[in-house]
C-alpha cells in the first residue's frame, strides 16, 4: 500500500477540503497521514478514517510561525517516509519539495487560493518578498498542480507555464443530517435569518460591510459562524450601532453543525471584496455549501461567485459593496417570496450537478498518472 502524506499549516479541526482529499486516498489503497499544527485551544478531533498529526509549536501567527512550522515539518518528513507528498497551499510547499526531491518521491502541490494574491501577504512587502521567491523557486520544479478557482488556473498558466488542473472545493453529495431546529439555535421565527460563515472571516471577506447593513434590514437577523482577524472589529460596532439583538456571534463549529445553521437560514452571504488578486479570484466552500443546503445566496460582484450564482440562478449579486447595495440585495429575497422559491428549487438543481463526487474524477487522473 503506498503512503501519502497531506501537509497544512491550520489544526485540521475544520478542512473540509483536505479532508475529502485524505478519505479520497483513504479509499484508493493510499496509508494517509495529515499533519497540520495544534493550538492551545484546538479541539479533540473526531475519529477518522485516516492518520492524524498535529505539531506543538511556540509561535502561532506571523513570520516566526511560519519559519518555525517550515523547519518541524521539513524534520517531520525527514523522519517518517512516504511515496506521495501533498502540499496544500504555498506555506507547505518547500519541505515537501525538498524532501521529495531528497527521496526521489512524488509531489503533488494543492493551492487552495492565489497565496502571493492574498491581502495578509500583499500588504506587507517583507512578507510578500519571502512567499514570492518561495513560490518562484519551487514551482518551475513541480510536475502535478491542483488548484480551486478557473482564475487561478488562468493566474498560474500565465505566470509560470504551468496548467493547474482544477478541483474545486464543493461539499459531497451526501447531507448531514439535519438534527437541530431554529429553537434549539437560538434563530427567532419572526426573522428573517441571514448567515454568513468561515473559517477566515478577515478583512476584506464582507463581515464589516454585512454588519453596515444590518440597520437597514430591521426584519433580519445576522448569525455569524465561523473565526477571524475581522470579529472584534464586527463585535465592537455591532454594539455602537445597537444592534446586538440581531447579529449573533457563534464561533466556529464541525461540519455536522455548520450544516445545521446554514440549512435552517434563510440567505448565505458572501460579500468579499476586491481587496487583492486572491479576493478576485476567489470560490469560496461556503458558495457551494450554501447551495448544497438550499440556501439562496447574496453574493458581490466578483467574477468566479458571479458566473456562479447567474448560470445556476441561485441568488442575487450586489452590484457594489456599500451596506445599501447589499441591504437591496437581500431585499430583493426578502421581499419577493415566488423569486426566493425559485431560487431554492434552483439550489436543490445545482447541488445535483456541484458535488466533491464530480470533482474527484479529476483527483482520479491525477493520482492515476502517478
Amino acid at each position: 500500500m503506498k503512503r501519502a502524506i497531506l501537509s497544512v499549516t491550520n489544526d485540521l479541526y475544520t478542512d473540509p477540503r483536505v479532508d475529502k482529499v485524505a478519505r479520497f486516498l483513504q479509499r484508493n489503497d493510499y496509508q494517509v497521514t495529515l499533519v497540520g499544527r495544534r493550538y492551545g485551544d484546538s479541539p479533540t478531533l473526531e475519529e477518522r478514517p485516516y492518520q492524524t498529526h498535529r505539531l506543538r509549536l511556540f509561535f502561532r501567527r506571523g513570520l516566526l510561525f511560519y519559519a518555525e512550522y517550515q523547519l518541524r515539518l521539513f524534520v517531520y518528513l525527514l523522519f517518517h517516509r512516504f511515496d506521495v507528498y501533498v502540499a496544500n497551499d504555498l506555506d507547505t510547499l518547500l519541505p515537501n519539495l525538498i524532501i521529495s526531491k531528497i527521496r526521489k518521491k512524488r509531489l503533488v502541490y494543492d493551492s487552495h487560493e492565489y497565496f502571493c494574491g492574498e491581502l495578509s501577504v500583499v500588504s506587507k512587502p517583507a512578507s510578500l518578498w519571502v512567499w514570492s521567491h518561495i513560490e518562484k523557486f519551487c514551482f518551475p520544479k513541480l510536475q502535478t498542480v491542483i488548484t480551486v478557482s478557473q482564475s487561478i488556473v488562468d493566474q498560474y498558466e500565465k505566470e509560470y507555464g504551468i496548467r493547474p488542473y482544477l478541483v474545486r472545493n464543493i461539499p459531497p453529495q451526501h447531507n448531514f443530517s439535519v438534527t437541530e431546529t431554529r429553537a434549539s439555535l437560538g434563530m427567532p421565527d419572526d426573522k428573517f435569518i441571514l448567515i454568513l460563515q468561515g473559517n477566515a472571516i478577515n478583512e476584506g471577506r464582507g463581515g464589516e460591510e454585512t454588519i453596515e447593513a444590518m440597520p437597514l434590514l430591521p426584519e433580519a437577523h445576522l448569525f455569524v459562524v465561523g473565526n477571524g482577524t475581522s470579529l472584534p472589529t464586527m463585535q465592537k460596532r455591532v454594539q455602537e450601532l445597537g444592534i446586538a439583538d440581531r447579529v449573533t456571534f457563534v464561533g466556529r463549529q464541525n461540519q455536522q453543525m455548520l450544516y445545521n445553521y446554514t440549512v435552517l437560514a434563510d440567505v448565505g452571504i458572501a460579500m468579499d471584496r476586491d481587496v487583492s488578486a486572491n479576493a478576485r479570484f476567489s470560490l469560496p466552500n461556503k458558495i457551494f455549501e450554501y447551495i448544497k443546503a438550499g440556501t439562496p445566496l447574496v453574493v458581490s460582484n466578483l467574477a468566479e461567485r458571479r458566473h456562479i450564482v447567474e448560470h445556476y440562478q441561485v441568488g442575487v449579486v450586489a452590484e457594489a459593496w456599500s451596506p445599501e447595495a447589499m441591504a437591496a440585495a437581500v431585499r430583493q429575497l426578502m421581499d419577493n417570496p415566488d423569486f426566493y422559491r425559485q431560487c431554492q428549487e434552483h439550489c436543490a438543481t445545482a447541488a445535483q450537478e456541484l458535488t466533491w463526487e464530480n470533482e474527484e474524477k479529476v483527483l482520479g487522473e491525477i493520482y492515476t498518472r502517478l
